[in-house]
């Protein structure tokens, strides 16, 4: 069975690179019919918030990502980490080393001047003197000092290591007893039977040490994926003004969740020439080898033609129930159909169409000067005056079509162009020149008012 995980560290927001390999993480395991699970790193324990695992959860919930299993928090299985130091230190595959933090300095300094690579050089390695008083001993793990560590990555293929340069004898656990994130890693990866994982590819140096305790402990290795990073446009690393933010930031903004997901599967992954993917084709078609090896570049642009398609394609009474999360109630609006299928074409996140509501259906207390001055010319007014006055003798009016009807019929009688009659109307009944077809604006706010805002318009504009 295959089992994947995300693992993030609670010490901030979860953000979109992390929300990027949760989703892959969930999707390889959904397609298999597997588990993904969910951990928590909250080791560090000066460094970790409360708050921030909390609003990881929060993110889950509000994109659909579901874990399987209870949330594991590795700050509860300290008993766990502490019983394979011991199993380490009495097998003579990890010892106690009680180098000062002086010493550990000076080391530093002298291979810094040498120019060499800065390492701890095993001086306790075996050790079997009188421990030096005074000193907390960390606990290192003996790792291969010589020969090749190869990772067979499932998007970056055969990768290998030198031990002699990337390897010390380092720390899984510290003076105080605590252990270090690349033990704990390993431990919790095998224990919890994560059969592949998925991370970014700035994980790929950690992974020679998550394997030298694979191979001390005799457990079995994961197949790694490491995913390359998200780059601006510029080719760099995706800061916060690029986007690299809170995941409920995206939220905040106006963005759907199933077009934040779409955008961040196609980071990097294809399937042909498709675009729009729903999340049960996510889950059906989701490879990770066929993620490309060089880093996706993360372009705002596609991510609002993305929500601006989900917003077009979701039903108005979903619609609806999410504008109340915006400020905007309209379920007992009885034109609500017509009001978001007019609007929603226009929109490319629900901050914006939330925006765009109140403009329809409360009256307009000003009028844009440029688009007075290009509308109210000539015989504007006395089209108005007779468009309002026919409104008000017509029998029951309701759809769209109904009102176009009425313009049509007024064209045809006053021998104008629809221009004539188009654009004074829309800056009498919208303020200004832009919005939705005029037909249904008229629908919308229905037939007493379309005639009250038209004339309101001619006493303020005469």
């Amino acid at each position: 069975m295959v089992v994947t995980r995300f693992a993030p560290s609670p010490t901030g927001y979860l953000h979109i690179g992390g929300l990027r390999t949760a989703l892959l993480s969930y999707l390889w395991a959904r397609r298999n019919g597997g588990k993904f699970v969910l951990r928590i790193e909250d080791t560090d324990k000066s460094r970790n918030s409360e708050e921030a695992a909390k609003a990881i959860v929060e993110a889950f919930k509000w994109v659909g990502l579901e874990h399987d299993g209870e949330i594991t928090y590795q700050s509860e299985r300290d008993e766990i980490y502490a019983k394979y130091i011991k199993h380490l230190l009495d097998e003579g595959k990890a010892y106690r080393c009680y180098m000062s933090k002086d010493e550990l300095s000076e080391l530093r300094e002298t291979q810094m001047a040498n120019k060499e690579r800065t390492r701890y050089d095993g001086r306790y390695r075996d050790f079997t003197g009188t421990p030096p008083e005074g000193i907390e001993p960390v606990i290192r793990i003996k790792a291969p000092l010589t020969g090749e560590i190869v990772i067979d990555d499932g998007i970056k293929g055969r990768v290998s290591f030198q031990a002699e340069d990337i390897l010390d004898d380092f720390i899984i656990a510290r003076g105080d007893g605590s252990p270090t994130y690349n033990f704990v890693v390993a431990i919790d990866d095998a224990l919890m039977g994560i059969t592949e994982v998925i991370r970014g590819d700035d994980h790929l140096s950690n992974t020679p040490k998550q394997m030298v305790v694979y191979e001390a402990l005799g457990f079995k290795l994961p197949k790694y994926y490491h995913v390359p990073m998200i780059h601006n446009s510029n080719g760099k690393k995706l800061s916060k003004r690029d986007g690299a933010t809170d995941v409920m930031a995206y939220k905040e903004m106006g963005y759907m969740p199933e077009a934040l997901l779409n955008f961040l599967v196609r980071l990097g992954w294809s399937y042909g020439d498709q675009e729009i993917f729903s999340f049960n084709e996510m889950r059906e078609l989701f490879d990770p080898s066929n993620i490309n090896k060089s880093a996706s570049i993360y372009n705002v642009d596609k991510l609002d033609w993305l929500n601006a398609h989900y917003i077009k394609n979701s039903s108005n009474e979903a619609l609806a129930t999410l504008l109340h999360e915006y400020g905007v109630d309209i379920h007992g609006h009885d034109k609500k159909e017509i009001l978001l299928d007019a609007l929603k074409e226009r929109a490319k996140n629900m901050k914006e169409l939330a925006a765009l509501i109140p403009s329809i259906i409360e009256t307009p207390t000003a009028y844009d000067d440029k688009a007075v001055k290009k509308a109210f010319k000539g015989e504007a007014t006395a089209i108005l005056t007779a468009f309002a006055q026919k409104l008000e003798g017509a029998a029951e009016l309701h759809l769209p079509s109904d009102y176009h009807h009425e313009m049509e019929s007024l064209v045809a009688e006053m021998e104008i162009g629809f221009g004539k009659i188009g654009m004074p109307l829309r800056v009498a009944l919208l303020g200004e020149m832009s919005g939705p077809g005029l037909d249904s604006v008229m629908a919308i706010i229905c037939k007493d008012e379309t005639p009250r805002r038209i004339n309101n318009a001619v006493s303020a504009l005469l």
